[in-house]
């Protein structure tokens, strides 16, 4: 089987961001120049989604998430915050770990298969601490890249 989405090393980054929107809007940008999208078309549909409820996970971790033209397959992209910030999860706790999801705009179950795969990564204690106290993109990308291969077996 394979890894329920691609994580290209251009998609993840360490930012120094204070506020939600910074934040959605990094994310779009990162999903554009890793996999040749139009950064104001994603950054639509993220916000589209977020505008539906907050995608703010629970335990220091959100997954925006879309469908958009243009992907032959669900793609991720990873940012972590140097300082926790407001995400209006449910828990009520800040965010220092974005894992953004897009998908074709006809994925249907395999969205929502990507959706579990991550929502089961960030779930893991050890793989959400690891994450948390990675030092360097190169590590953070390897972390979510060894996982999700591993899960996906």
């Amino acid at each position: 089987m394979t890894p329920q989405f691609t994580l290209s090393p251009d998609a993840v980054a360490i930012i120094d961001s204070d506020n939600k929107q910074a934040i959605l809007q990094e994310l779009a940008g990162r999903f554009a120049s890793a996999y040749g999208l139009v950064r104001d078309d994603v950054l639509e549909r993220i916000e589209e989604r977020e505008r539906l409820g907050s995608t703010g996970f629970g335990r220091g971790v959100a997954i925006p998430h879309a469908r958009v033209a243009g992907l032959t397959g669900p793609v991720a992209a990873l940012l972590r915050l140097k300082n926790p910030v407001d995400f209006a999860a449910a828990d009520g706790m800040p965010v220092d770990l974005v894992i953004g999801l897009l998908s074709p705009e006809n994925a249907g179950v395999n969205h929502l298969h990507a959706l579990a795969s991550i929502s089961r990564l960030v779930r893991d204690e050890r793989i959400r601490a690891a994450l948390a106290a990675a030092p360097t993109v190169e590590v953070l990308c390897g972390l979510l890249t060894n996982v999700s291969d591993r899960d996906a077996a």
